[in-house]
C-alpha cells in the first residue's frame, strides 16, 4: 500500500496572500516533520535539509537595495520544517526594511528560523557580486538509460517498494552511487509536481539498478513535501536492503526562488559538498 503523507492543515500554499515588503518573522510558518514522518512508521533519521534563496534583497542605511544568496542549512532532528511558501514571503518582507549590513539579515534568519524549528539553522549570505557557486552533475551511475525488462514495465506510480531486490545470485558486498534526473512528487497541498534529482549511495549487497529505477518513478504522482520523499526513500532503501551505509540526497528544482535539497544518512549530518545540480 503507498504510504500517504496527510495534507498539513492551514497552511498559505494555494492561497491568496499580501505580500509584506517589511520585515516580519511572524511570515514563518513551521510544520512538525511528525506529520510526513507518521505516515511513513520512522523517525529515526540522520541528515540536513539544505535550503538556497535566490530573491534576497533589502535596504542598506542609505536606502540602497542589496542583493544576496542564502543558503540555509535545517538540521534533520528539528521538530519542524518551514512551509515554502511562508519562507520566500518571509524573505520578501525584508525587501523594503533597512538593514545595518549583511550580517544583520543574517542574524535576523538564524534568530527566527532556529526559534521557529526547535533547532539551530546555520546561515550562509553572499553578496550576489561574490557567489560563484558551480553547476555539477551528480556523481554515480546514472539509472535513467537503463533498459527495462520488456516483461515488466513501469505500471505503478503511487511509491511501490516491491520493485526494491537484490541482483539475483549475487553475494558480493560492493560500495555504489546511483542517480536519476527523472524524479517527480507532488505538492501534498496543491498538487504541483516537483522534480528533482535523486542520488543514493550505499555498501552492502548489490542492489538491482532497475528496480530501483522503476521504485523511484514510482513516486510521480505521490503527494508528500519533499523532507518526506527522502526519507520514505531512505526508509524503505533500508528496510529493503539493511545495507551496511545508506544515503539519500535529492536536489530539487527552484519553485519561488527557493530550491530544497534533502539529505540522509546512516552515519553524518551533511554530506562532503553541496550540490547544485544544473536545473537549480
Amino acid at each position: 500500500m503507498p504510504i500517504l503523507m496527510p495534507e498539513p492543515k492551514n497552511t498559505l500554499l494555494g492561497k491568496e496572500t499580501v505580500y509584506s515588503d517589511r520585515y516580519n518573522p511572524d511570515l514563518l510558518q513551521p510544520i512538525k516533520r511528525s506529520l510526513g514522518r507518521d505516515a511513513i512508521g520512522d523517525h529515526d533519521f540522520r541528515g540536513a535539509d539544505i535550503w538556497r534563496l535566490y530573491e534576497l534583497s533589502w535596504l542598506n542605511d542609505q536606502g540602497i537595495p542589496q542583493t544576496a544568496v542564502g543558503e540555509l542549512y535545517v538540521p534533520a532532528d528539528s521538530h519542524s520544517i518551514i512551509e515554502s511558501k511562508s519562507l520566500k514571503l518571509y524573505a520578501g518582507s525584508f525587501a523594503m526594511t533597512r538593514m545595518k549590513d549583511i550580517e544583520e539579515v543574517k542574524r535576523h534568519f538564524s534568530e527566527d528560523l532556529s526559534d521557529r524549528l526547535g533547532a539551530t539553522v546555520e546561515v550562509k549570505l553572499q553578496p550576489l557580486s561574490q557567489y560563484h557557486e558551480t553547476l555539477r552533475t551528480m556523481p554515480g551511475i546514472c539509472l535513467d538509460a537503463l533498459q527495462l525488462p520488456t516483461d515488466a514495465p513501469v505500471c505503478a506510480y503511487e511509491t511501490d517498494p516491491s520493485y526494491l531486490r537484490f541482483v539475483p545470485h549475487s553475494d558480493k558486498i560492493v560500495e555504489e552511487t546511483f542517480y536519476t534526473t527523472v524524479f517527480r512528487s507532488l505538492c501534498p497541498v496543491t498538487g504541483q509536481p516537483d522534480l528533482a534529482s535523486v542520488m543514493i549511495s550505499y555498501r552492502g549487497n548489490e542492489i538491482d539498478p532497475s528496480g530501483l529505477l522503476q521504485y523511484l518513478i514510482s513516486y510521480r504522482c505521490h503527494k508528500g513535501f519533499h523532507e518526506q520523499c527522502v526519507e520514505q526513500i531512505y526508509h524503505d532503501l533500508r528496510q529493503a536492503f539493511n545495507p551496511q551505509m545508506l544515503e539519500v540526497y535529492a536536489c530539487f528544482t527552484r519553485r519561488g526562488g527557493i530550491d530544497i535539497n534533502p539529505f540522509r544518512s546512516s552515519w553524518r549530518d551533511r554530506p562532503d559538498e553541496f550540490i547544485r545540480e544544473k536545473r537549480q
